[in-house]
């Protein structure tokens, strides 16, 4: 007799493989932070709180633990049934804009699909690598899809990177540079139509 066998499909299984990196580093890191803040109010340290050390020290750990959040929600698994709270959703915006240089404007309400959140977080990121040097995102909700629009004073677009939005390229894309097949991949796999464009003072990604 012949056990039945479940297969798990290779976009899936990666992002389970995110899903789990991404948790077994938050609780160390959140570890880390809560013995930062513990060391800072004891009395047995007067100042130390404000010491350039310790000060780099608690940046890192929050800019750390804000960066996995981001790259649980871009990368890990997102099943359609799971939804995400507009506060959370800003939690995530706020946290990827001070990772760089980019200022970013949420405009939507309600709560969202995680597939739907995931997207944006992805398309984000191929803002984020088409401005190197910041510029302006406004993320907007337009039942029933979404539109982020870009602003910026000079922009840096690969496109052999961008190609990957209208299915393909012809190379492989560097790791720092995955978030780009990956959002073709989730928008296609969720039914919907991707639209693009930029140049060099902006543009947008809509689907």
């Amino acid at each position: 007799m012949t056990a039945h066998t479940t297969r798990i499909a290779p976009g899936d299984l990666a992002a389970l493989l995110g899903s789990r990196l991404c948790h077994d580093l938050v609780s160390p890191l959140g570890a880390i932070g809560n013995g930062v803040e513990l060391l800072e109010m004891s009395p047995d340290f007067p100042g130390l709180s404000q010491t350039p050390e310790m000060r780099l020290i608690a940046e890192a750990v929050v800019s750390a633990r804000q960066r996995i959040q981001g790259y649980r929600m871009a990368f890990g698994l997102a099943q359609g049934d799971q939804r995400v709270a507009r506060p959370e959703l800003a939690r995530l915006v706020e946290g990827m804009a001070a990772q760089g240089r980019l200022s970013i404007t949420l405009d939507a309400e309600g709560d969202f699909a995680r597939p739907e959140v995931r997207m944006v977080m992805l398309a984000l990121m191929c803002m984020e690598s088409a401005m190197p040097w910041g510029g302006r995102v406004i993320v907007l909700r337009v039942t029933p899809g979404w539109r982020l629009v870009a602003e910026c004073d000079r922009s840096r677009v690969d496109p052999d990177l961008w190609a990957w939005l209208d299915g393909g390229a012809a190379r492989t894309p560097a790791p720092s540079e995955v978030h780009f097949p990956l959002l073709a991949e989730t928008v296609a796999a969720s039914g919907r139509r991707l639209q693009y464009e930029f140049d060099h003072t902006g543009g947008e990604i809509a689907f």
